[in-house]
This record gives structure tokens, sequence and C-alpha cells, in this order.
């Protein structure tokens, strides 16, 4: 027989172990005794009615801190309407898709916060996150959408922890029982609520986005860092992986990019119904540093918060943010929509117009990269268009001797220049035609053979004709907007040749308006907003980054989303194994077409000359480089405030650089203390070395 001391031993370990919960169905029947609707209970524990459901038939158990919190009530609950007693009567449950219950069902206050569904509008809300984290502040301007689609009550995208929480946006946490990536996805499908409807009519829902912490990604089996001599982007995991074994065993599919840090998994459509689910692996770098810098070291609920607002303002992430500006095109300007067949009657579908279609289009061979099949197979010899952002840096026998003792070098950065220049701009829709001899039409895109080597311009500032700022020495090709501007000069233009397209359209309009709109609000929650003065535009730039971490990684995602897309439109072969004249898989879409990004290219440069020019008129100052998007002006202060133009009433003078939050207006950028004395620049000492944050060229894609 057992000793007291043993028996009381077992007694206390039991008292020790976790609190332990009612069988379901008596949960449920707690409940339902109370008069509490699932959705009321899912929001005074912070979680959402499914997770409810799931408690009360036995699917999933709450995990702590709301494990004690589910315990308590129950006790409460059981202590008035014990199993032998007359439950008291109940309201009718709510319907399931009722996501916002009005206030006056819920007129007691409450001490603990709501999830995001359902929302009463009448108690202030706070992440629901399980751990702490301090780092999770709110925007100063909330841009809280309600729930559009019943169909993704928890929002566009969740990220899981080792522990089987999913921390969606606005604090949400769900709880996912899934132990392998076969059941993620079905879990992420037909459980999470977890998506995105359509940006446009005609266009397709984005699928759940599940972000894999590098814990939970061992959970599910895979490794926790992907090691190879490849580059990153080609790096994925063997088709004979376990898991990749798992996928195909369950009947799930993987792209062609096979399982890598963005991985889609997906099975064939049912009806309307898409059945995908893409995947993002953390500690794989699936957020590269230079696009979301700090997000991958953030608490889960911290990283939920960024994508989130990214998501919401921009795109569901589905690689990185060069592949999401791309989708973002595509997804504002589907290329199907339902047209009626006139002959069966049914709704079939057909081009949407003002979109680029489904098919590929190969582009004229000036257009197209050395390596392409219309370049090698055709043997062209004629040149290509060279449309590349600036990389400039005036010669030092150029510099004055005033301008050699001023103090400082202050660099301006154009806010998102090339996103200003997709703006209104007309490009092609339709395939090259060649022509000899040409009229110039400046609305009418497409590439020119011209000779400008005769146009005449100061030399202390680049020429707006060639990317290196170096005067043309013969014909060349270039986009229209090049041309349009040597015409704008005063020079004639008399083209050779030209490859030109009949069709054009705005295509890239929405595409500018969305991600413009998104940095504005961005910024905005910044505290950088378009009703401050020069001063504290000045003050609040310098403590931006400061104010808000996780916005901060947003703004600058949606600035490497819009170069990365403009680069994406003419990706490279990547490989070690391609060989010139073979088609690589870029080809294949019908966004591959270097003649718009030459096009928004061209348009940046050219309004960065013209800001050049205005200056030179409105100051005598000219420039010491240019880099991209950024222009360093030597300058008597360390202030931009020091040498721009302003009137006698002290605002900016028009046609110049302006400071100001807007695309296509200026901000400080590397601010530096030089001393730009003869013996220096005498010396080979190049400004550009030091000009912080500009690109030298657009990223072609990863």
């Amino acid at each position: 027989m057992a000793s007291e001391e043993e028996l009381f031993a077992s007694v206390d370990a039991l008292l020790e172990e976790e609190p332990q919960l009612p069988p379901p169905a008596e949960r449920a029947r707690l409940r339902e005794a109370a008069g509490i609707t699932q959705a009321r209970l899912a929001q005074a524990l912070k979680t959402t009615t499914q997770t409810v459901k799931n408690y009360e038939n036995g699917r999933s158990e709450p995990k702590s801190p709301r494990l004690e919190a589910y315990q308590r009530l129950l006790r409460g609950w059981s202590e008035k309407y014990p199993a032998h007693g007359v439950p008291a009567p109940s309201r009718p449950e709510a319907p399931e898709t009722v996501l916002v219950p009005p206030a006056a069902e819920d007129p007691e206050p409450r001490s603990v916060a709501p999830p995001k569904v359902p929302v009463t509008p009448a108690v202030p809300e706070r992440p629901a996150a399980r751990r702490p984290a301090p780092s999770s502040r709110r925007p100063a301007k909330q841009t809280r959408q309600p729930v559009s689609d019943a169909r993704f009550p928890h929002g566009p995208l969740a990220v899981l922890d080792a522990d089987g929480s999913a921390y969606g946006v606005d604090g949400i946490v769900l709880d996912c029982p899934a132990t392998s990536v076969p059941e993620l996805a079905e879990w992420a499908l037909h459980e999470s609520g977890v998506g995105a409807a359509r940006l446009h009519r005609n266009g397709k829902d984005s699928d759940p986005l599940i972000v894999l912490t590098a814990a939970a990604a061992v959970k599910l089996g895979l490794p926790e860092r992907l090691e190879g001599h490849e580059q990153r982007r080609n790096l994925r995991l063997p088709d004979d992986h376990p898991v990749v074994q798992q996928v195909k065993k369950a009947k799930w599919q993987l792209t062609q990019r096979g399982f890598g840090p963005w991985a889609r998994i997906y099975r064939t459509a049912q009806g309307t119904r898409r059945q995908c689910v893409q995947l993002a692996v953390l500690s794989w770098d699936a957020l590269d540093e230079r696009s979301w810098p700090g997000v991958a070291e953030m608490e889960p609920a911290d990283i939920a918060r960024v994508l989130g607002v990214y998501a919401r303002r921009v795109i569901t992430p589905r690689g990185s943010t060069a592949v999401s500006g791309l989708e973002l095109m595509t997804a504002l300007r589907p290329p199907t929509r339902a047209v009626r067949d006139e002959a069966t009657g049914n709704w079939v579908p057909g081009h949407n117009p003002g979109s680029l279609g489904t098919e590929p289009m190969d582009p004229a061979p000036p257009e197209a990269t050395q390596e392409h099949p219309v370049v090698v197979g055709s043997g062209w010899k004629g040149g290509f268009l060279n449309e590349e952002a600036y990389q400039w840096v005036r010669e030092v026998d150029l510099l004055s001797d005033e301008e050699c003792h001023l103090p400082y070098a202050v660099g301006l950065d154009l806010n998102t220049a090339f996103l200003a220049a997709a703006a209104r701009l007309t490009v092609g829709l339709s395939a090259p035609e060649h022509f000899h001899g040409p009229q110039f039409n400046p609305k009418i895109p497409g590439s020119w053979l011209v000779d400008l080597s005769h146009v005449e311009l100061d030399p202390r500032l680049p020429s707006p004709f060639t990317p290196t700022g170096e005067r043309p020495d013969g014909p060349a090709w270039y986009q229209t907007h090049t041309v349009a501007y040597a015409q704008e000069l005063g020079y004639n233009v008399q083209p050779l040749e030209g490859y030109l397209r009949r069709e054009t359209g705005a295509y890239l309009d929405p595409w500018h308006d969305r991600l413009k709109t998104a940095y504005l609000d961005t910024l905005a929650d910044l505290g950088v907003t378009r009703d401050l003065d020069d001063r504290a535009f000045l003050a609040a730039m310098e403590r931006h980054k400061e104010a808000d971490p996780a916005l901060a990684a947003v703004l600058g995602a949606i600035k490497a989303t819009v170069k990365g897309g403009i680069g994406k439109l003419r990706e490279r072969p990547q490989g070690r194994r391609y060989r010139d004249g073979e088609r690589w898989p870029a080809l294949e879409r019908p966004t591959w077409r270097p003649d718009i990004r030459a096009a928004v290219i061209s348009k940046a440069r050219v309004n960065m000359h013209r800001k050049l020019l205005n200056m030179a008129k409105l100051t005598g100052l000219y420039p010491l480089a240019v880099l991209s998007d950024c222009v360093v002006y030597p300058s008597p202060g360390p202030s931009p405030l020091d040498f721009l133009p302003y009137a006698a009433s002290g605002k900016p003078q028009p046609g110049g650089f302006r400071l100001g939050p807007s695309p296509g207006l200026a901000k400080p950028e590397g601010v530096q203390e030089m001393l730009w004395a003869v013996d220096l620049m005498e010396k080979g000492y190049n400004p550009a070395r030091h000009i912080k944050g500009g690109d030298a060229v657009l990223d072609e894609g990863e």
C-alpha cells in the first residue's frame, strides 16, 4: 500500500498540472445556458469565432494564458448553471456570417479588448499577441479597413509560430493545429479565414499567405536554413525531401519554383474557387533585409502587423517586393474579363482592354537584351536602347573656385521618382512595327533611331540623352520621351528608323495611384504630412524612421516595390547553365516588357534634367553628381534650405527642386560635411561615392 507521503506527492502533482477543462459538449452547454453567442465569447477571449467552435467540438484546445481565462469563465458558469439544474433561457445563436454585431447587444463594459472579428466600436482596440510585444505600436493615423468580404474575416495573412499560434492582422491570434505542410494548407484554405478580395472586379482573390517562423518551419519538418552554393533565389528543397514527398502524396502540387523561400502549394481549382496557399519561410530569407529592413527579426505579432499594412495598402506579398510589384500590375489590370459568346450565350474569358493580355510579346530587337532570342536568332547588329538611370559626376575642371570652397555637399533624393514617372505614362499595348524614316510624334510610344549629337547643352549639366551624362557621339536608339525632350529644348529631330506601337494606353496608371496612396498614407502615419512647411518637413524626415520601426519598414517595402516592379519588366536570365539565344522563364509572361521599363526610366531621367536646368536658371547652381534619383549640390550650409530657391513670399519657386512628401518632390538624403578643396578634386575625389541611398540601376528582378 502507498504511504501517506506518496499519496500527498501524487495529489500535489495533480494540483500543479495545467487546469483541466470540461468536455467539449459541456463547454457548449454552459455557454448556451449563459445566453452567450460564440461570437461574443470569441470577443471576450480575444480570438475568433471559428476557434471557439473548435473548442466546443474538440478539434483544438486553448493555450496559456487563454486557457486559464477560459477555465475561469467555465468554472463560473458551472456554478450558476449546474448540469442537473434548469438552464437559463438562451438567446438565439448569431449567424456565422454576422461579423459586426450591433453595439446594443453588448451594453456591459468589458476590460478585455476585442480582436478584429467581431468589432465593437465602443471598445478601444489593442494587439492580441500572447507574448509581450513592446514594439507593436499603432499608426498615428488609423487606416483600418472594414471587412468587405465574409470569406476572409481574419485578414490577408498569418504568421505561424511553433506553438501553433498564428498571428494575424489587428492583433488577432488563431490556433493552428497543423503538424505538417499538407495539414497547414488544408487549415489555411478551410479553417483560417485568411485571404483577401480581388483588387479589380475582373481579377482574382489573393490566396492566403502563411509566414513561417524558424521554429514553425522546423516543427513542420523543414530545415531551419537552406544551404548551398547557388544564389539564394535558386535555393529550394530537393524533390526527394520528405516534406516535398508529403505534399505530393497529399495530392498537392508545387509551382516550377519548387519549395523555396516563397513556396506556392495548390490543387486544381474547384469551379471558380482557387485552392492555393502561399508560404513564406522567414529563416530562408523570404523577407530580404534590403526591402524589409529589420522585419525578419521582429516578433511574430509585429511581422504580421508590417505585412498586414503592406497587404492592405499594396498587395498580399507573393514573393520579393519585385515580384509583388509585378503582381500588382496584373491584379489592377487583369488580362481577361467575362464576355458573352454570341454563338452559345455562355460567358467566356475575353481580352480586357487596357491590359497586356495573356500571351507574351517579343520586343523589337533594339529593345531586347543581347542574349534574347530575337537578337541572337536575327543576328541583330543595329544597337540597343540604353535608357538607364543617371550615373554622372561633373568633371573636376568644370568646378569653379567658389564651388570648391563651399564646406558642404547636400544630397536631394526625389521621393519615388520612378513612381512619379509612371503617372499618366502612355505605353504600347500592341506588338512593335518597324518604320524607315518616320516623322517623329511625341504621342507614339516606341523606340527611335535618332542622331542627337548636335544638341549643345551646358557641360556643367549631364546630358539628358545618356545615363552617363556624356554627349552622344552619333545616331542611337532612344525612347519617345528622350526624343521629345530634345524637341522641347528647341532642336530638330529626324528619326532614321523606328519601332512603334499602334495600340497604346496608360497601363501603369492604377499601379501608380495605389502605390502613391500607400506611400503617402504611410508617410503620414510616420508624421510626414502634406501640410508641413519645409522646416517642419525636414524635422519630420529626420525622426520618421524612429517614430515607428514597423511602419518605417512598410515604407521601405513600398519603395522597393516600385523599383523592383519596374526592374522586373526586364528580368534577365538566371543560372550558370543559361546559353545566349535560349528562352528563359520570364519571357513567357506578358509582363516581360523592356519597352515599358525604358519608358519609365526615360521619363524619370528627363524629369530630373528638367529640374536641374530650372535650378541653374533660378539659382545659378549646378550639381556635383547625380546618381539615379539623387542629386548632390555644393552648399554653404548643411541644409537644403541653404540653397533651394524661394520667392520673396517664402514659397518655393516653381520648376526647381521642392521639399515635400509627394512623389517627385525632394527630400534630403546623405547630408554630409565635405571640404571641397581643389587639391582634393585633383586627387580624384568622387562625390558620388558619398551619396546615401541612390541605386545605380533599377533592380531587374529577384
